[in-house]
């Protein structure tokens, strides 16, 4: 009786646009953010890019990066730009636009969206740094902006080519949704394919919305992530300088300031 009372009020929901989603615990939602708690490391965090949005915190070591792979062109290209002071190769990738905001020739950009597949439209991480790079070995930065597609775009990467980004940089989107089961379910697993080889070292909310807050969960719905790969780097125990002195507002919106659960406080 009852099983044929939740089919009915299923059906009904359906029929006005409305359908029941499998919610993740919270037990489970803490425990992926308590594997995100940013490490301190034996390096400072600089900025590179605007006193705005575009500009990022990352790790103090960025020597001998042979080249910055940034997928998802701004109106502006400061930070990359800010990259070819330490000597790296630029590479740009977005299919909605024309190409960088500034002309620059030392700008590699190519006219497609980075995704999990490849096409006229798409091509996968692995397949754009190996037409860039050739074989060429060294270390690369990496540092993604695509509106949701991070996901996607992480889990169809290779190990290999994860373990050649010394320092990775990915605006998170939709962590809001960390409480619907299947989002959980791709996000968990994108955030551990970076953990195996990388530390989380800094997380800054973008204060494009404010927090999202389920069951007294405070979720920043979008967040700027960097990481740096373990072995450039001693594990000195978890950073606690939240907001970061460095650290500036994406928006002229109220300013949104890392939760504390976020970190070890």
């Amino acid at each position: 009786m009852l099983n044929s009372i939740k089919r009915y009020i299923k059906m009904i929901l359906r029929s006005n646009g409305l359908y029941v989603e499998k919610s993740t615990s919270k037990n489970a939602v803490l425990s992926l953010i308590k594997s995100l708690y940013p490490i301190a490391i034996d390096k400072d965090l600089i900025r590179l890019g605007p006193e705005y949005d575009g500009g990022y915190l990352v790790p103090d070591d960025l020597e001998n990066i042979k080249a910055c792979f940034s997928p998802g062109v701004g109106r502006m290209s400061n930070f990359e730009f800010s990259c070819l002071e330490y000597g790296m190769q630029l590479f740009l990738a977005d299919k909605s636009v024309d190409g960088p905001g500034i002309e620059n020739k030392q700008l590699n950009f190519l006219k497609k969206y980075v995704g999990p597949i490849n096409n006229d439209d798409y091509t996968t991480l692995d397949d754009w740094v190996a037409s860039s790079m050739g074989n060429d070995p060294g270390d690369l930065m990496l540092q993604m902006d695509i509106e949701g597609f991070e996901y996607f775009t992480i889990l169809n990467a290779s190990e290999q080519l994860l373990k050649r980004f010394r320092v990775i940089v990915i605006e998170f989107h939709n962590l809001h949704k960390l409480w619907n089961k299947e989002f959980y379910l791709t996000a968990s697993l994108v955030f551990q394919k970076i953990l195996q080889n990388h530390y989380c070292i800094h997380i800054h909310p973008n204060n494009i919305s404010p927090l999202y807050v389920q069951n007294g969960v405070e979720i920043p719905s979008v967040a700027e992530f960097t990481f740096i790969r373990k072995d450039r780097s001693e594990n000195k125990g978890f950073r606690t300088d939240f907001p970061h002195q460095l650290d500036r507002d994406n928006t002229p919106n109220s300013p949104v300031v890392l939760p504390k659960i976020w970190y070890k406080a």
